[in-house]
């Protein structure tokens, strides 16, 4: 006759009944597998970033370096080169330029050479687009790629991280009659490519990440995603949605009014 009470299970592998086994250890090769991949995830990133930055500066180097007059280049007196002379130069002279052209003499030379380049048929149409692109980006008041956005592309339903760039004006904001946003939408991995939207504002969701936050998610493909730095209160609530039209199609009448109707099955 059994002694075992029936409410109880038989202990197992030796260990009491109602006892959680022991963590299994870790074998050696797989000990050794998490610190080789620990030693990457903290290395690869920097290798990855000096590596870059050394190229840059080499480019530079090997561009501005032979343009010295070697009576005031370092590398002729000295057995080993210097790496960073030739950035160093270079902001030094961009430096200079920059506080001569904010002088009398400055401006007038600025207007003389701004005017020979408008009266070159193709050279003028190629120096204005980069100058008005240089402007924008770097000049103090302006916002431009300050603010990610949430807009719906290439449909309803698909969501696309975008940049603001500017206030929609001119023709294409008077024959809209929704104020519009221009909005850049980034390419994955390459950022510097993408499509110029001209977008209404109530289309668009704010993102309370930062660019910087923005262009690591872009660049990653979704790998590096930021987390929400928004109160609880906000996080449970959502803000946009695509579920109303997905039962509705757009037609557009001669005068391009907006109609929704159902679809057809």
């Amino acid at each position: 006759m059994s002694t075992t009470s029936p409410d109880i299970p038989p202990a197992t592998d030796g260990n009491p009944a109602g006892r959680p086994k022991p963590a299994k250890k870790m074998t050696l090769s797989a000990r050794l597998r998490a610190y080789f991949l620990a030693g990457i995830l903290v290395t690869a990133p920097i290798s990855i970033t000096l590596y870059l930055a050394w190229l840059f500066i080499s480019f530079v180097d090997r561009q501005v370096t032979p343009l010295i007059p070697e009576a005031y280049n370092p590398t002729t007196y000295l057995p080993f080169a210097l790496p960073g002379l030739g950035l160093f130069v270079m902001a030094v002279v961009l430096t200079l330029i920059g506080a001569l052209t904010a002088g009398i003499l400055g401006r007038l030379w600025v207007r003389t050479s701004e005017g020979v380049l408008a009266r070159m048929p193709v050279i003028r149409g190629v120096y204005g687009a980069f100058k008005q692109i240089f402007e924008t980006i770097l000049a103090h008041q302006s916002n431009a790629f300050r603010e990610a956005v949430l807009v719906e592309y290439p449909r309803r339903g698909m969501w696309a991280i975008a940049f603001i760039t500017g206030r929609t004006e001119g023709e294409v904001q008077n024959i809209t009659e929704e104020e519009c946003i221009n909005i850049f939408l980034p390419t994955t991995p390459n950022p510097t490519s993408g499509f110029l939207l001209f977008v209404p504002r109530k289309e668009l969701a704010p993102l309370s990440m930062s660019v910087e936050e923005a262009i690591k998610m872009v660049i990653s493909g979704g790998i590096v995603t930021p987390p929400d730095r928004r109160p609880l209160e906000e996080q449970k609530i959502p803000k946009v949605s695509a579920a109303t039209y997905e039962d509705l199609d757009v037609l557009r009448e001669k005068d391009r009014t907006p109609v929704l109707v159902t679809k057809k099955n």
